[in-house]
């Protein structure tokens, strides 16, 4: 059964209490002095302590060490035993963290329950922690395109090392799914995974939030860093983090230790930080908003999480993903994705990123016509409200045109919608829109149409547009 440390300074209790707890089935380890119980907790941490208060030839007394056990091992429960019991030291050990308080001389059957009950307690706890760790390694990286192919190999890379992380991209497009990745691929897959929403919090409260606060009346009240030891703390939307903080965070990162509000001793933490923006971090220095010495401690491994945009190929596997996700976790109809839906939401415009196709999946189920395949119909339409204009220019404007004029229009602008849905592929462009590929390479040229890398995927661009862009460049 569990390791438990008895620390007393009088020999026969302490050895008493051992061999009641050996015939019980624990297992135990005995102190006599505040520096044996320290020396046996920094050797190994102990599943329950049973400490007294007052220690003879000691340097610290009983709550000295509880609140050293509490900063540093807070997950250990602690029993204090005590000879000169009174509410006033009962309610100050149980503000500063122990499970309870039994006087002296103890009934052995009430000590037992009490260890029983502090052994159940951090048990139940252990295991709601593990749940969420679990949930924590479930976050998936879902695709297969080239720009996808890339941001997986760089991920996996770091996952190796302890090394900060800054992620880039636009909002929606999986940044803390990265991180989740990140975390629960790598060497601290056990620790917990906590996440500082900068942008939600108000900037007097943040402090408070990561450091926590010490007070008479509420006694340690632990903040994310603290919560974060031994694993990962993701600073989400770090632009937004109050100037006063980055200075104080740079502090932490540099030493590893901080002091909580009201409070006058250090704690040391064990942290990997990883951190993610929609914004340019050097503009924000430029403008008095970010520190540049907090960039350089957080952007030592620069990583752009590329819009959906950039990963068309990947949406039907990603609507496919999220509809398997939705019947799993709400019951909602496990219902096939039609052909014709694949393409179209290939061919939608994506501003939310994969949040929002996210959504739309849920949508649909919601509102779905049954449990048949998904159909095209049943998508919202290019120009609904919310879901941006429409990229495929069949609009009133084309009336205004000649037919060879608007008919070039169209072929150019669905064949740059084709090529994009495709992630450049030419040769499934070609099959797909039942041209011979040597004819399609003579019609895009026909049309302008080129293709380029962006993302670490080829992309489609219409080749006068690419000119002017470049001759609007150089002229600025």
């Amino acid at each position: 059964m569990a390791d438990i440390l008895i620390t007393d300074d009088e020999r026969d209790i302490r050895e008493l209490i051992s061999d009641i707890l050996k015939d019980e089935g624990y297992s135990t380890r005995l102190a006599a002095n505040s520096q044996e119980c320290m020396a046996a907790i920094n050797a190994e941490p102990p599943a329950l302590m049973i400490l007294d208060i007052w220690l003879k030839d000691s340097q610290m007394d009983g709550i000295d060490i509880l609140k050293t056990v509490k900063r540093d091992n807070p997950d250990i429960p602690v029993v204090i035993i005590s000879g000169h019991g009174n509410i006033e030291i009962a309610v100050a050990a149980i503000k500063q963290g122990a499970y309870d308080f039994i006087e002296k001389p103890f009934n052995i059957d009430q000590l037992l329950v009490v260890i029983s009950r502090a052994m159940e307690t951090s048990r139940l706890r252990r295991e709601n922690s593990d749940l969420r760790r679990k949930d924590v390694s479930t976050a998936e990286m879902i695709g297969g395109c080239s720009a996808f192919k890339g941001l997986k190999s760089q991920l996996d890379k770091v996952t190796k090392s302890n090394g900060r992380v800054m992620l880039t991209g636009a909002p929606g497009s999986g940044k803390e799914v990265a991180a989740r990745y990140i975390h629960a691929h790598s060497n601290r897959a056990g620790g917990r995974f906590v996440t500082v929403s900068c942008a939600t919090v108000e900037p007097e409260r943040m402090e408070e939030l990561l450091f926590g606060r010490e007070s008479a009346g509420r006694g340690v009240e632990p903040g994310l860093l603290e919560q974060a030891h031994g694993g990962v703390i993701y600073f989400d939307e770090v632009a937004d983090m109050p100037v006063g903080t980055q200075s104080k965070i740079l502090r932490v990162l540099v030493d590893q230790q901080f002091q909580r509000a009201g409070g006058a001793d250090k704690v040391r933490v064990d942290l990997r930080v990883i951190s993610s923006t929609t914004r340019n971090l050097e503009a924000e220095i430029a403008a008095g908003r970010f520190r540049q010495e907090l960039y350089h401690r957080l952007n030592v491994v620069p990583i752009a999480v590329p819009s959906l945009e950039e990963r068309r190929e990947d949406i039907p596997e990603l609507a496919r993903h999220f509809i398997a996700q939705f019947h799993k976790a709400q019951g909602m109809p496990n219902r096939e994705l039609s052909d014709e839906a694949a393409a179209m939401l290939q061919t939608m415009p994506w501003p939310g990123n994969v949040r929002q196709l996210r959504n739309v999946v849920e949508r649909v189920l919601i509102l779905g016509d049954g449990s048949g395949p998904i159909l095209a119909r049943e998508l919202p339409t290019a120009g609904s409200p919310g879901e941006g204009d429409s990229k495929v220019l069949l609009t009133g404007a084309l009336a205004t045109l000649p037919l060879r004029e608007a008919r070039e229009l169209f072929e150019r602008e669905y064949l740059l919608t084709q090529i994009n849905r495709f992630g450049g592929n030419i040769s499934r462009t070609a099959n797909f829109v039942g041209m011979e590929r040597s004819a399609l390479h003579r019609k895009l040229k026909s049309l302008g149409v080129g293709t380029t890398s962006k993302g670490g995927t080829r992309v489609a661009f219409v080749e006068d547009d690419e000119a002017e862009d470049v001759a609007v460049a150089a002229a600025d």
